[in-house]
This record gives C-alpha cells, structure tokens and sequence, in this order.
C-alpha cells in the first residue's frame, strides 16, 4: 500500500461526475469525468509533468479518429508521432517488449532487429490492423523527400474490441489513419473511449486510451518519461494498491444476467507506449519497457493467457536519432547505474495512465452489449478508506517502549 496519497477533499466540479452513468470522454453530453489525480488519487511519488500525458515528452504527438456509427461501430484509430520531423530520416532508437504475446503487432521484427522506428505508431482494432498499416504506408510514401524509398516499416499495433464494436465489419479506412496522423497535436491529452479506445474494456468496465508521465528530479538528470496505453485487458482490478475485485464480480455478474458479458478474468490486450527525452539506445529501452509491465501488475492485470501485452518504448533525444546515409552512427547513452529513476518513472506513469482510461471512459453501449464506465462514486470511497487504513498501518509506533 506505500505510495497512496490521498489528495483529500474532491473539488465539486469533479464530485458532479461522479455517477455511474456521467459521461466521459471530452465532448460527450453530461459531465466530463475526471483523471485519477482530479479525483483526488495521486499514483506513485514522482511529479508528473505539466499535462500529466506522453505529450510532455518534447516533440511527441498524439491525434485520434474515432469511429462510431449506429449501434454497430465502435472503434478508431490513434497515432503516436515521436517528433515533428523526417522521421523516416531522422529515426528513434526503439524497442518492443512482450509481456504476453497472443495478438497483432505489425512490424515488431524489423524494430527488433534495427533498434529503430521509421514511421509514427498507430493503435487501432484487431482486425483493422493491416489496413491501417497500408494506410500509414501510403500516407508516409506521399510525404516530400520519400520518392525513391521502397521499403518501409510501419508499426501498428492492436486491442480486440469485439464486443463493443462489430469487428467483422472492418471499419477503419485511409482516411481514419489521415485523419489520426494529421490532426496529432503536442497538446493532446484526450483520453477514454476516443481513438483505438472507443471500444475497449478493462476489467469488465469501459476502458480505452489513458496517459500519463513523470519528470525526473534535476540530480537524475531532469529526464520526462511519458506514457499511452489503449486498455483492453483484465485480472483482478487494484487502484493504487485497493483491491476493487468484489466490485468487478459484481458488475460482470450484473452485465452476464443480460446477455453476452463484456471481458472478465484476463483474456484481452493492452498496448503501452512509453517515451523518453532521455539518450537511450535499443537496449536500454528494452529494459525501460520491461517496467512499465510492472504499472500494469499493479492494477492487477495478469497477462493470461489469451491476452497480447505490449510495450513500444522509444527516445526522442536527438542526439541519440539515427541519421539516415551518415557511415558511422556515435551517440553518448545514459549509463546502466543512472537508469533505476527511469524505470521507477515508467512503472508509476504506466499504472496512472491505466487508470486514467478507465476513469475517463463514460459508458458505451454497442455491438454486443453495454460496458459500463467505471462507477467512481463507489470506487473513490473505497480508495479513500483503503489509503486511511494505510496511513493507520504504516505509520508505526510513534514512540519505543522501555
């Protein structure tokens, strides 16, 4: 339980969205739902930075195309642009851990092999993968300075959001991943049931896309960690370190009573992109992205066995890019023993930016069935009592007896 920290009192215009039925996702009728630390729960001990999101990484991007239409369609596509230049020529050293690997990641070998990204990162739905790698292909291909490059490595990775969404459909189109790309801002920090998260489930409730990020001390080199994750997965639901799974049964009995019932034990997936300004290579990043599958153990997710858990890392430092048509590639890298502030960063960002995505997500009824959001009227009680009992426990005795 060490690292609650309960803010106190919420501000009234969070305690308005409250209810189960508020609506989440900004631009939604009702109420918007609050982040976790809005809320009052504050994950880990490090600072977050100024927006709390992976756009506090300098030069990182994100944009959305959400897809909902009728009561069929539910789902999107979300874009992660490492930095605002050639990245093609200017490229991110880059890594790609497996936590559990049933699932979909487009272009993980070729990652694997060169330690690099060549294109943006995009996240969509299970069987709108490979369209959207062909679309990011021929959106990159049409870019100035790229006609005589014939051989790209898009990323894209997946979630199944076969319940809410009619996945058969295969809805994502070109002008889904256009529309994602072109509009990826440095300021973006929607979250929820938006972009590849518009039809996600996590724990039984509605998830989708949440961020998050940390800012080291200026000792430990000042360095952001940031962090997307597109939450589709399951276990057994713990918030900074509450367990809340009596809650969860509760709710996936309730949603089986009516018919089909959204994901439960674990089966599912979860993409975790995570950030850096600070000058890493291909290996240390790899061991940068091992950690942030300790934020997704602290929510209670278990990795089972049909679920695909994956995690992209990259650096934006530019010293550390990999200049296309330069012989020799000499970067200075972060040594092994300055490392351990990252990792802690990308382990508590990773745990807020889940969730985020959950607190944010408004209920959604779809294809299947309806999810619904996450009911933080029952849930910040029990956090508040469960960080009380922790500040009882783990305060110790105030004084030593004779």
């Amino acid at each position: 339980m060490a690292g609650h920290r309960w803010r106190g009192v919420v501000p009234l215009v969070v305690a308005a969205a409250l209810s189960t039925g508020a609506a989440g996702a900004a631009g939604a009728d009702g109420p918007e739902r609050p982040r976790a630390r809005d809320a009052g729960v504050v994950v880990g001990v490090r600072a977050p930075g100024p927006l709390n999101a992976i756009v506090d990484v300098p030069g990182v991007a994100v944009g959305h195309a959400t897809v909902v239409e009728g009561g069929r369609l539910r789902t999107g596509v979300t874009a992660i642009v490492p930095h605002g230049g050639d990245l093609y020529r200017e490229r991110v050293p880059a890594a790609i851990v497996v936590g559990n690997g049933y699932g979909k990641l487009v272009g993980a070998t070729q990652v694997e092999e060169l330690g690099e990204l060549e294109t943006p990162v995009l996240l969509t739905g299970t069987l709108g993968v490979w369209r959207a790698a062909d679309a990011l292909v021929e959106w990159q291909l049409a870019r100035p300075g790229m006609e005589a490059v014939r051989s790209l490595n898009p990323v894209v990775g997946e979630t199944n959001d076969g319940f809410l969404n009619d996945i058969r459909a295969r809805a994502i189109t070109p002008r889904h991943v256009r529309e994602a790309l072109e509009n990826a801002s440095t300021a973006n920090v929607d979250e929820g049931a938006v972009g590849a998260g518009t039809g996600t489930v996590a724990f039984g409730w509605k998830g989708g896309i949440g961020t998050s990020s940390r800012v080291l001390e200026g000792t430990e080199g000042g360095y952001t960690v940031g962090v997307l994750v597109q939450s589709n997965f399951g276990g057994r639901l713990t918030i900074d370190g509450v367990p809340l799974d009596g809650l969860q049964r509760e709710a996936l009995a309730a949603a089986g009573a009516g018919g089909d019932a959204p994901l439960d034990g674990g089966d599912g997936s979860i993409m975790i992109v995570v950030a850096t300004d600070a000058p890493l290579d291909a290996r240390l990043l790899r061991r940068l992205g091992t950690r942030a599958l300790l934020g997704l153990g602290r929510t209670g997710g278990n990795m089972s066995n049909g679920s695909g858990d994956y995690v992209i890392a990259f650096s934006t430092a530019p010293a550390a890019r990999r200049i296309q048509g330069l012989g020799v590639h000499r970067v200075d890298v972060l040594a092994n023993d300055a490392i351990t502030p990252l990792f802690e960063a990308a382990a508590e960002a990773t745990e807020e930016a889940i969730v985020n995505s959950m607190f944010r997500a408004a209920t959604v009824p779809g294809h299947r069935g309806t999810v619904p959001a996450l009911p933080l009227d029952r849930v910040l009680p029990l956090l508040r009592r469960g960080a009380n009992r922790c500040s009882a426990q783990c305060a110790g005795p105030t004084t030593v007896a004779e």
